[in-house]
């Protein structure tokens, strides 16, 4: 779309966070390359929410794919010329649902064509009649059930979720509930592999007084990649209080929009990161 996209990932190993940071270090390179431009593309942290899959997927792959069309200016023309919209509009992946030759390699069409026949003609035309239901009744957004907890299902599959991977006894009241479904990276291994890039040593980066930017990177790098708490956080660099944590980062997050050469710096050391 003009201001944001939409991916549906499956995540076998529950790596989404690693795989967005790889995803939007790369397009904003590659972004800023082509447009002669350099620093921060995007604005805060992408939004993440867990599907109950056999049964909202479906209906989020047609509510995504619909929504290059779900404009005024669409609303006044007639179904048969949004049709056409729709399928001329070449962001989107709705071609090689229906057509294989022009699907792209990273796409799996079968996963969602197999609630609707499976991906062959038969499944591509189902798919295509249920799209066209959409177009015809008008949708709901059903992103609107994931307010409050971030996930897309009803409330035994909310509350399957919740007990199974979020009832830990630790206080979440900081980061999304989709985000906690496994954590990404060991935070120790984290801050060994960062001392190594930096080339400090823990004690130096934790001490009072010194090291400030180095110590506020990792503190942002853990609540990042870690998907642990500013209170984890802080008892990992020396038991450092809650609320300076959250002051540090945001301070830290500031300096990341205001020079864009420091945004090059962090996105380097995530980089450098992530490919160990």
């Amino acid at each position: 779309m003009r201001n944001h996209f939409h991916l549906i990932i499956k995540t076998p190993r529950g790596n989404l966070s690693e795989f967005m940071r790889h995803f939007n270090i790369s397009y904003t390179t590659v972004f800023n390359h082509r447009h002669g431009r350099s620093g921060h593309l995007y604005q805060g942290r992408y939004k993440a929410f867990l599907i109950d899959a056999d049964n909202y997927l479906l209906e989020v792959s047609r509510y995504i794919h619909l929504n290059p069309i779900r404009t005024k200016a669409s609303a006044s023309k007639g179904m048969e010329e949004r049709w056409r919209d729709l399928l001329k509009y070449s962001w989107s992946s709705l071609q090689g649902y229906l057509i294989p030759r022009k699907r792209v390699k990273f796409l799996d069409c079968g996963i969602i064509l197999r609630y609707v026949g499976g991906d062959n003609s038969r499944g591509r035309e189902k798919y295509r009649q249920f799209l066209n239901m959409g177009l015809m009744k008008g949708l709901k957004d059903p992103m609107d059930l994931a307010s409050g907890h971030g996930i897309i299902g009803d409330k035994e599959f909310i509350k399957w979720v919740k007990s199974k991977f979020l009832d830990d006894g630790v206080s979440r009241r900081e980061q999304p509930a989709a985000r906690e479904l496994g954590k990404i990276v060991d935070s120790e291994d984290l801050i060994n592999q960062y001392l190594q890039i930096v080339g400090k040593k823990r004690e130096d980066v934790c001490r009072k007084g010194r090291h400030l930017l180095e110590r506020s990177m990792l503190m942002e790098l853990l609540y990042r990649l870690a998907n642990i708490s500013q209170r984890q956080i802080g008892e990992l660099l020396g038991g450092i209080d809650y609320s300076r944590v959250s002051q540090a980062r945001k301070k830290f997050q500031r300096s990341l929009v205001e020079d864009p050469r420091f945004r090059v710096k962090f996105d380097k050391v995530v980089t450098q990161l992530l490919e160990k």
